[in-house]
């Protein structure tokens, strides 16, 4: 879906790739009325909370497919005035398995874009790179902006080559590494701290378990600092060396220790001491919650990988950064300090606080149900003209004659609520939503003259075009199940909540009609 508002042409123009994510979103909110604002995503900005700006211009293409990306760099191309380039599209999870999304994203996806912005020629093309890109220090050191990007995780590997893929383009236009920390917010949103906070805080036999002496540490950035630390880089980029370096972290790092402390001081209103474990029964442990895993319906975060990095600390020494840019992060958003507006939220609203970070997690790691939900929200729009065309088509015009006199606005209008309600209930698994819904449609629907017949139509005519769609998408293929419990059983209990409706007021009506 491409959404093209008339922004004015005197605001620089900003092009960000996976605008969706995490940051992407912070982004667009922070920036949106300073910049054009031109986002590249996957999903839709409605589906991830976006809202229309008019500074704002969304192509919904995937960064891996060349083609379709070609053609929205032909359309940048178009856009008046000289720009800069944010990537942040990229694969990540923690499975530790070598998911085809690492090559696809991380790898050739940055080449599609570094090609097509050869002839963009941006200003300054910023690349979204990690701490993680680099091998854990020795004891007592630090990794700074000189430290090389020598990592040997999957996602750390995927980004040493970008670093590496940078050097191949200096001569067609100015680059920035920015190697980040682990981003967070007061949602928390950063799967594996979501993890150990949902063991902690809860009833299982682990959660005062810690691997070895507790000091796996990494440092944390609150989202409010990166957005701070991308604004100024926007501001200052001119200053910047082709290729430079920068980190965009607190200084040092915090350990499990220490926010495991805060989560308990947080929650119980005291300290609770961690039961340490040594660093050969630790790996053991998750060695066996790993293989037993395989078994389950949904795996443990735990892996067997994980093990290597107990005890070892990514401290960071970001001095150069804070030089270079003036930015430094707001010590009250550090993770510790942080840590109560964590936990109250995790009080005061566990369903947005579980929604959140469920949509933190990759489609790798999440629920059928899930999976399909973001399937669904990545086919919106296609769904949404095929629905559209069918309807107003002449043939099935015949069938569906008073739906072609709403008019197509509260024709689009109506598709759009059916298939919000269809999503919701999809995520939360709950078919009451899409029944109340259905229930309440019918009684619009008989009021307004049709026929039961008509709407169930409509209905089943809307059920076969998802399907249709979502049968041509490889990603389908491991969610047959989920798609026939989820979305043909959803539609299926919606079409009886309409026909019982109808059939209650059609015998109001004709009591009615007959005192």
């Amino acid at each position: 879906m491409d959404v093209a508002p008339a922004a004015p042409a005197d605001l620089p123009a900003l092009v960000i790739t996976g605008a969706s994510g995490f940051l992407g979103r912070h982004l667009i909110a922070a920036l949106r009325d300073r910049y054009r604002i031109f986002a590249l995503a996957r999903r839709d900005p409605h589906a991830v909370g976006i809202p229309d700006h008019p500074n704002l211009t969304w192509f919904q293409v995937d960064v891996g497919d060349e083609e379709p990306l070609a053609a929205v760099f032909r359309q940048l191309g178009e856009v008046e005035g000289e720009k800069l380039v944010i990537h942040l599209a990229a694969h990540y999870d923690f499975t530790g398995e070598p998911h085809p999304e690492y090559l696809r994203t991380n790898v050739k996806g940055l080449r599609n874009v570094l090609e097509l912005c050869r002839s963009l020629r941006p200003l300054r093309f910023v690349f979204a790179s990690s701490v993680a890109a680099c091998a854990f220090p020795p004891r007592g050191g630090a990794l700074t902006e000189d430290s090389p990007a020598d990592g040997d995780h999957l996602y750390a590997v995927t980004k040493r080559r970008g670093e590496a893929m940078l050097r191949e383009f200096e001569r067609d236009f100015p680059s920035a590494i920015v190697r980040m920390a682990a981003l967070f917010s007061d949602w928390c949103e950063y799967p594996p701290l979501y993890f150990f906070l949902r063991t902690w805080l809860s009833r299982a036999w682990n959660w005062r378990v810690l691997g070895g002496r507790g000091q796996s540490a990494i440092p944390y950035l609150h989202v409010r600092d990166a957005v701070e630390f991308y604004v100024r880089l926007l501001e200052i980029h001119g200053r910047l060396e082709p290729g430079e370096v920068l980190i965009a972290s607190t200084e040092g790092c915090t350990s499990h220790y220490q926010t495991f402390e805060a989560a308990q001081l947080a929650s119980r209103g005291h300290r609770v001491r961690p039961i340490l474990t040594p660093r050969p029964l630790a790996r053991l442990g998750l060695w066996i919650i790993d293989q037993a895993g395989q078994f389950m319906p949904v795996r443990p975060f735990e892996r067997t990988w994980m093990g290597k990095y107990i005890d070892r600390r990514l401290t960071v020494d970001p001095v150069r950064t804070r030089h270079r840019t003036g930015w430094s992060p707001n010590p009250r958003h550090s993770i510790l300090r942080r840590m109560p507006f964590l936990i109250e939220n995790m009080r005061t609203d566990p369903l947005e606080w579980h929604r959140r970070n469920l949509a933190a997690l990759k489609t790798v790691r999440l629920e059928p149900n899930l999976s399909l939900f973001q399937l669904l929200a990545s086919h919106h729009a296609e769904i949404l003209e095929a629905s559209m065309t069918h309807f107003l088509d002449h043939e099935s015009g015949t069938l569906l004659p008073t739906y072609r006199g709403l008019g197509s606005d509260e024709l689009r209008w109506a598709k759009q609520q059916l298939f919000l309600h269809l999503r919701n209930a999809v995520r939360t698994t709950d078919k009451g939503i899409f029944r109340a819904y259905c229930r309440e449609l019918a009684r619009r629907r008989f009021a307004q003259g049709f026929t039961c017949q008509e709407v169930h139509l409509a209905f089943s005519s809307e059920r076969d075009i998802i399907l249709r769609i979502l049968k041509d998408d490889p990603r389908a293929l491991p969610l047959t199940g989920a798609i026939h419990d989820y979305l043909e059983g959803t539609f299926l209990v919606g079409l009886d909540e309409i026909e019982d409706a109808f059939e209650e007021l059609s015998g109001a009506r004709l009591s009615y009609d007959g005192d």
